[in-house]
């Protein structure tokens, strides 16, 4: 586990919102000017409003977030779809269940795109992705899934070892050189993609993409829409947080 690993978790928290606004209403309570504590609390409600609209966050991602590309724009065929984790699948090791996650849509596009044979084989790569649970390797847990449901080990190929976008880049190279690949198809969410994307052409792999998991759609103008706060608006303002400061942080280190 690499201290560039460690430091992203940490930045991850701190850039939380909801460290923020704790960390602001804890001020409020407990700060002895009261002037202070009541600007405290006034930051506390402008952010909570600010990260619990719906509006102002999907204008936001609608600039950030790769354009979902058709079946018409992709080539025939391509000898292998690259689909990156992250939090996809857990396992209750209790029952031996896999459980299914954040971004599975990443997933599920791949294994549509093997069935209608646009790509050819399915490369995984992600290893634990956490500080804790360094033996729930994701790739193990969604090839076996793959297994259950008829795909052929053959047309599996997996990376246990990555740890962030960076290794899976790194670590899928090899893979790519090792399988004689030429032509790869790259499978991640819509937000992610900017950032994947440009991690892949550092390490000098050509890659065409498929966006996944797409957050935001058409315009919408309904009061509810635009001033109703939204525990789902808070939860995409995460997203973007996470990816912006990841790509600057990536940018800053070189792998961009």
């Amino acid at each position: 586990m690499s201290i560039f690993f460690i430091i992203s978790k940490i930045l991850s928290f701190l850039f939380n919102p909801l460290f923020w606004i704790g960390l602001l209403l804890i001020f409020a309570i407990f700060l002895k000017n009261k002037v202070t504590a009541r600007k405290c609390l006034i930051a506390v409600v402008v952010l909570f409003f600010l990260f619990t609209n719906n509006f102002l966050i999907d204008m936001i991602l609608r600039g950030w977030e790769s354009k979902i590309v058709p079946y018409s724009e992709l080539k025939p065929s391509y000898d292998v779809g690259v689909v990156l984790g992250g939090g996809m699948v857990n396992i209750d090791r209790t029952n031996d269940r896999l459980i299914f996650r954040n971004n599975p849509d990443r997933f599920l596009q791949a294994l549509d795109l093997y069935n209608k044979k646009r790509i050819k084989k399915i490369l995984i790569s992600s290893g634990a992705g956490s500080m804790i649970f360094r033996d729930v390797i994701e790739s193990d847990l969604l090839k076996r899934f793959l297994l259950d449901n008829h795909v052929p080990d053959s047309a599996i190929v997996i990376d246990t070892k990555s740890n962030n976008t960076y290794e899976n880049a790194k670590f899928t190279k090899d893979l790519i050189v090792q399988n004689n690949f030429k032509s790869v198809l790259l499978i991640t969410s819509a937000t992610h993609m900017r950032r994947s994307k440009g991690c892949f052409e550092k390490q000098s792999i050509s890659v065409d993409v498929y966006p996944t998991d797409k957050l935001v759609s058409t315009w919408r103008y309904d009061p509810n829409y635009l001033f109703v706060p939204s525990i789902d608006a808070l939860e995409r303002w995460m997203i973007f947080i996470h990816e912006f400061t990841g790509y600057i942080v990536y940018k800053t280190m070189g792998y961009l």
